[in-house]
């Protein structure tokens, strides 16, 4: 595990995308794991950034997101897809037949799981993957639980979750119940994890994630057991670890 200790969100942002941007000018076709929310939109605007001052060049890139809501269509303005292609897609040159994201359309929660599992198993897992993470400890929409879910796979999502995401639709009563997320399996064949994590209010279960017990109740402790984790965390994030 490596850990990187930034001054604030924009720091955080700017040294996350320069090891995504390591990753692209290393190994041009690799496979990027994405990931949504309001912590990377920063690390997206930085690799725009870099592939407008032509450091960057994504037309051979791959890329798997974590999760999709369940009953979403691509057009619609609260699904990851439109996230991913309004937040990073349109801006750069990525080929985006090589662009893969849950379909939230496909009402055989199993088929498009098994689909989602097999697409990454053909590229050999991702070469890196980005995560946030959680106030409940959650990495994509792998929640507290009894046991750890290996992999893609269709869950419910937590009261606290669906609080977390009521900011953006118009009332909690419009937040997806389901989703479609990697597993922890999935997660966890990634070459290489970055988790990115901003804010005093996620410096406790940062401290827990990483230092804490594994358990099934605090998803991300996984990571602890990965290979090669690093971790970018402003001073906020940060407070609580020594």
């Amino acid at each position: 595990m490596r850990l990187y200790c930034t001054k604030d969100y924009q720091k955080m942002s700017r040294k996350a995308a320069g090891i995504i941007g390591a990753q692209v000018v290393l190994k041009p076709d690799s496979v990027l794991g994405l990931a949504t929310g309001s912590t990377p939109i920063g690390t997206y605007e930085y690799l725009i950034k870099g592939y407008q001052n032509k450091d960057l060049d994504f037309s051979e890139i791959t890329t798997v997101n974590l999760d999709e809501y369940k009953g979403l269509s691509r057009e619609n303005d609260q699904s990851y897809y439109y996230f991913m292609y309004h937040h990073l897609f349109k801006d750069i040159n990525i080929n985006m037949e090589r662009v893969n994201i849950p379909d939230g359309t496909k009402e055989d929660g199993d088929a498009e799981c098994a689909r989602y599992e097999s697409l990454i198993e053909q590229y050999g897992g991702a070469d890196l993957q980005l995560l946030g993470l959680g106030h409940n400890g959650h990495i994509g929409f792998n929640e507290p639980a009894d046991e750890f879910v290996k992999n893609t796979h269709c869950v419910a999502l937590t009261e606290s979750t669906i609080e977390a995401n009521k900011r953006f639709f118009t009332s909690a009563d419009d937040v997806p119940r389901h989703a479609y997320t990697m597993g922890i399996n999935t997660i966890m064949k990634a070459k290489k994890i970055l988790l990115i994590v901003s804010g005093e209010d996620k410096a406790e279960i940062l401290k827990k994630s990483l230092f804490g017990p594994v358990t099934s109740q605090v998803p991300a402790s996984i990571l602890q057991l990965h290979k090669d984790l690093v971790v970018v965390a402003d001073e906020a994030a940060m407070s609580l670890i020594k």
